[in-house]
């Protein structure tokens, strides 16, 4: 990924972080590489605290540059309706769709889509009214930089910073369900393309991002399990309970290796020297591409 967009897509539209998996693995003492493999059956969850899972949770807008870099042409028929907004009268409705919006309207801001940046855009600030979050979404200043062709670092940065006050509004009055709701839809969206355009288009670096999502999964269920007496969680849970059992039978092996350290402008900068390799069939892509997809249509509809 280019170094410029990762200041700006660090916090994200849905208050994200690359997952540290690393930080969750055994210490050791020994300064050479080594690799831990999580295999289908022995991973061991650990309950955090929502926001740490909240931010644990890759942006939907990384995966939205990924694509683009992949050399994928923009379809907007990839991307949900503008107009659909109009179907969406539930807060659970509002507010998973809020998320999936969310994504599209990066994924059109990346491509340099002006005219479907500012039809999600309205879309966005439809649902956030809805939701009662509209006045942390400065909707203006997102416009005319969404007009203008030459400003895309400014337009992404000024949408995650309102996406942050609406979610930091959101914990301050006690609806984390919501904020819950926003990230799933994101996340939802994002992987969802991704299986799409790797579908068309097979890319080996689409296909691992896919796989990469089986540690993103559990930690969303785990949150969302909190929330599963709430109205629509407990199909939602269901679904994703299906799809996790896919992705159950994907092996991803952690090679830990030593941080490095390099000057940039002045400012030291420390890299993990930590990656991940995942062991995914084309199978495997297939059932996550079908179900996913059935999962999304039965958000959106």
């Amino acid at each position: 990924m280019k170094t410029k967009y990762l200041n700006t897509l660090a916090a994200s539209v849905l208050l994200a972080s690359s997952a540290a998996v690393a930080s969750d693995l055994p210490k050791n003492n020994d300064p050479a590489t080594h690799t831990v493999t999580i295999a289908p059956d022995k991973v061991t969850q650990e309950v955090l605290p929502v926001s740490e899972v909240l931010e644990s949770i890759p942006s939907p807008l990384e995966i939205s540059v990924l694509i683009k870099e992949s050399g994928t042409i923009y379809n907007k028929a990839d991307l949900n309706a503008p107009e659909a907004v109009s179907r969406y009268n539930t807060t659970f409705q509002k507010a998973i769709n809020l998320g999936i919006y969310g994504t599209d309207l990066g994924f059109a801001n990346i491509y340099g889509k002006n005219q479907d940046a500012i039809s999600y855009l309205n879309s966005v600030k439809d649902l956030a009214d809805g939701l009662g979050i509209g006045a942390f979404f400065d909707y203006e200043t997102i416009k005319e930089l969404a007009e203008s062709s030459n400003r895309l670092d400014e337009l992404i940065q000024q949408t995650t910073l309102n996406f942050e006050k609406i979610n930091n509004n959101l914990r301050e009055r006690k609806r984390e369900n919501v904020s819950v709701l926003i990230l799933t839809g994101g996340w939802i969206e994002a992987v969802y393309l991704t299986t799409v355009i790797n579908q068309r288009e097979p890319n080996d670096l689409l296909k691992d991002k896919i796989g990469d999502q089986k540690v993103v999964l559990d930690q969303l269920l785990l949150v969302l399990d909190i929330y599963k007496s709430s109205p629509g969680f407990e199909d939602l849970i269901n679904d994703l309970t299906a799809l996790q059992e896919i992705y159950d039978q994907i092996e991803v092996e952690v090679i830990v290796g030593e941080p490095t350290m390099e000057e940039i402008d002045g400012v030291l900068v420390v890299t993990d020297g930590t990656r991940s390799v995942v062991h995914v069939t084309d199978s495997d892509i297939q059932k996550i591409t079908s179900l996913l997809k059935s999962i999304r249509n039965k958000v959106i509809r």
